[in-house]
């Protein structure tokens, strides 16, 4: 299995890393491509105006023999170029992470590391994105629980036993291994921003605005987000068919297909 690992933290940041070289160590065929950059929350944002450059990196903490490529682009451009371009190709499945924070319930519409494994699904490799609950500002981040996480996943993935190739959103507890309590396969839920608008004034007096807020989680049995505030791993098999099935009748019956314009 030869995996092509990105994200949206930037090609050094320390989630990949340590995803990666847990990896290689653990004798998988890994190669890197992820943004030069910070990318958090583009969603599947595809560049189209400019020409995207890419180019081989050494050093970062990465181990010396494991192939490691930057790219100017959106974790989406990573992942195309990384199954497309002719310096690196091949992959089997792509795996986006570790990010630093949950992409928990309405968080992964937003995600580029979940738009990055979207981006590898849509070109027809299995894909898992992974992230870490844990705020910025915390002193540990224990990105090998996650990575641990990734590697077990792995273990028990075997492709053919799907309908089509699985799409997976993991979140890892910031816990050491030994603490997490366990797995759970959940389904999306739901988390509210509240306050996501702050106006304020710069030094000339002038009006911006900040958009971030603070999250408020629906605590629903099964869900994604009420799985790893009790300290589960979630994993949560997505799918990309957005149609609104029991709406096409109650459009069909309200006459909807007879309107004439």
């Amino acid at each position: 299995m030869k995996i092509l690992i990105t994200n949206d933290d930037g090609v050094f940041a320390p989630g990949i890393v340590t995803l990666a070289s847990c990896l290689h160590e653990r004798g998988f065929c890994t190669y890197v491509v992820a943004p030069d950059r910070e990318r958090s929350s583009v969603g599947h944002a595809i560049t189209l105006t400019r020409p995207l450059r890419l180019w081989k990196i050494t050093g970062g903490r990465y181990p010396e023999n494991l192939p490691v490529y930057a790219c100017d682009g959106t974790p989406s451009d990573c992942v195309v170029l990384g199954l497309e371009s002719e310096e690196c190709s091949g992959a089997d499945i792509v795996v986006s992470g570790i990010n630093k924070g949950p992409n928990l319930g309405d968080d992964l519409t937003y995600s580029g590391t979940v738009s990055a494994a979207v981006e590898g699904y849509f070109l027809g490799k299995p894909a898992i994105a992974v992230s870490l609950n844990c705020g910025s500002d915390e002193e540990s981040q224990h990105y090998d629980s996650a990575a641990e996480a990734v590697v077990a996943i792995l273990g028990k993935l075997e492709i053919q036993k799907f309908g089509e190739k699985p799409l997976l959103n993991v979140n890892v507890p910031d816990l050491p291994k030994h603490e997490i309590r366990g797995t759970r396969v959940t389904k999306k839920g739901f988390r509210y921003y509240k306050e996501k608008v702050t106006r304020l004034l710069d030094p000339k007096g002038n009006e911006y605005y900040w958009v971030s807020g603070k999250p408020e989680d629906r605590l629903d049995e099964g869900s994604d987000v009420k799985a790893v505030s009790e300290g589960y791993i979630s994993v949560t098999p997505i799918h990309m068919d957005l149609t609104d099935y029991e709406a096409i009748e109650v459009l069909r019956r309200e006459g909807f297909e007879d309107l004439k314009i």
